[in-house]
């Protein structure tokens, strides 16, 4: 059956009608009937036997027919729907309009998805990065890889900028210990500024065996407001100094770290690496660059509600992955002091962008008579195969092409702009 009456109230807002059929009805009612009157107890009557128009007649006519309804309505709307020349982008808002012996004759109030255009998809200039991977680059990966695979060792002389030194403390503010202001056998890394300012500085150039009256004052901002903003001496025992020892870097490192027998060879394996990985990035960028310009282009008035319901898909995924992780998103929300209004705050500006882009996409494949083809099939097919560990044919018995025609079309509608684009 399909929508009668249709008319627009408002920008991509529509008013539908549909008729419930009175024959339609009663036979849906008369199913809701047998299944429930067992339930049912009136006296004079074993249970389950009383007739229906016993019941209808003490409890009200409705109290078979509403479920009939509510059994019947939602297919009667999906085919509606589906036979439409729109796409229907919100729940609707359902009133009764009138009911006669033909039947019942609902309205239906929604949201469609707008008609958009994108005034300029062609030629699209956005700046795209010479990746190049630099000598600084490699020797920058390689002194990464030499502190991961460095030794600690014990400093006989002056601690440095960067040692650790393993320290007593304890703090005073106008002679008096405060609380949380002691600890014994502390690993603390000169340099990392994760004590007060000006703490770690007074231990550089002490060796182990130093006692020294470290004089520091606590930020305004501290977090523990009784000490923010006021003078503290911590008397300090330095008790062993200890330094990261840096391995050789020559071949015998490389051997160890790598599959390579030269420290030229990994060398040039690392920048070739580096390249890659830049090259990559130069083009993420570029194509973000395009998203951004298409968006800015995309013309036509959106509807709240599709960036609502992409609202609602982000955090489902980001609930799904929490409980993946054993988190529930009630923990989740007191953990980070957020409410949910905060959250969907947050990724708004996600959803709308993601919105946009896919109208601006459908758009353009539009416009441009962009369809899949079987190779491209074929070629998305093979890719999820690799992905998910499975054989192509068992990824072609789960999922028919229609689930990935959309998502086909759109990559395919970003390559022509993509191809059309000029990288300044």
């Amino acid at each position: 059956m399909s929508f009668q009456n249709i008319k627009d109230i408002e920008t991509n807002k529509k008013e539908c009608q549909l008729l419930l059929k009175a024959d339609v009805l009663e036979a849906e009612t008369k199913k809701v009937y047998k299944k429930n009157a067992a339930k049912i107890a009136i006296p004079g009557f074993r249970k389950g036997k009383a007739p229906r128009n016993i019941i209808e007649k003490m409890y009200g006519k409705g109290i078979f027919e509403e479920e009939a309804i509510d059994n019947i309505l939602p297919e009667l709307y999906s085919a509606a729907a589906d036979e439409a020349d729109f796409t229907i982008v919100s729940k609707p808002e359902v009133d009764i309009v009138s009911r006669d012996d033909e039947g019942i004759i609902f309205k239906f109030t929604f949201y469609v998805k707008p008609e958009v255009t994108v005034k300029e998809y062609k030629g699209l200039k956005a700046k795209k990065e010479v990746a190049e991977a630099t000598d600084e680059d490699v020797n920058n990966e390689i002194e990464n890889v030499r502190k991961r695979n460095s030794r600690t060792i014990t400093v006989e002389g002056e601690a440095q900028n960067g040692d650790i030194a393993v320290i007593d403390y304890k703090g005073f503010v106008d002679g008096v210990a405060f609380e949380g202001g002691e600890d014994k056998g502390h690993n603390l890394t000169l340099g990392s500024g994760s004590f007060i300012p000006g703490f770690e500085d007074q231990l550089i150039g002490k060796k182990a065996g130093d006692e020294v009256d470290v004089k520091v004052t606590f930020p305004e901002d501290y977090h523990a407001v009784d000490l923010a903003g006021k003078e503290a001496v911590f008397n300090v025992k330095v008790n062993e100094v200890k330094r990261n020892e840096l391995p050789e870097l020559d071949d015998e490192f490389v051997k160890d770290v790598s599959e390579f027998s030269t420290l030229d060879e990994y060398k040039a394996d690392i920048k070739a690496k580096i390249q890659t990985r830049k090259e990559h990035d130069a083009e993420l960028a570029f194509e973000g660059a395009l998203y951004d310009l298409l968006i800015e282009n995309l013309e036509g008035e959106i509807p709240d509600c599709m960036f609502e319901n992409e609202i609602d898909g982000i955090l489902r995924d980001y609930e799904y992955n929490l409980k993946y992780q054993g988190i529930d998103f009630e923990t989740y929300l007191k953990y980070t002091g957020q409410t949910m209004e905060q959250v969907r705050a947050s990724v708004k500006p996600r959803a709308e962008k993601g919105i946009k882009r896919t109208l601006a996409l459908e758009y353009i494949a539009k416009a441009e008579n962009i369809v899949p083809t079987a190779e491209d099939y074929e070629e998305e097919f093979k890719k999820l195969a690799a992905e998910y560990s499975m054989k192509v044919e068992e990824v072609k018995e789960k999922l028919p092409e229609d689930a990935i025609t959309e998502q086909l079309s759109l990559k395919k509608a970003f390559d022509f702009v993509k191809e059309n684009a000029i990288a300044e």
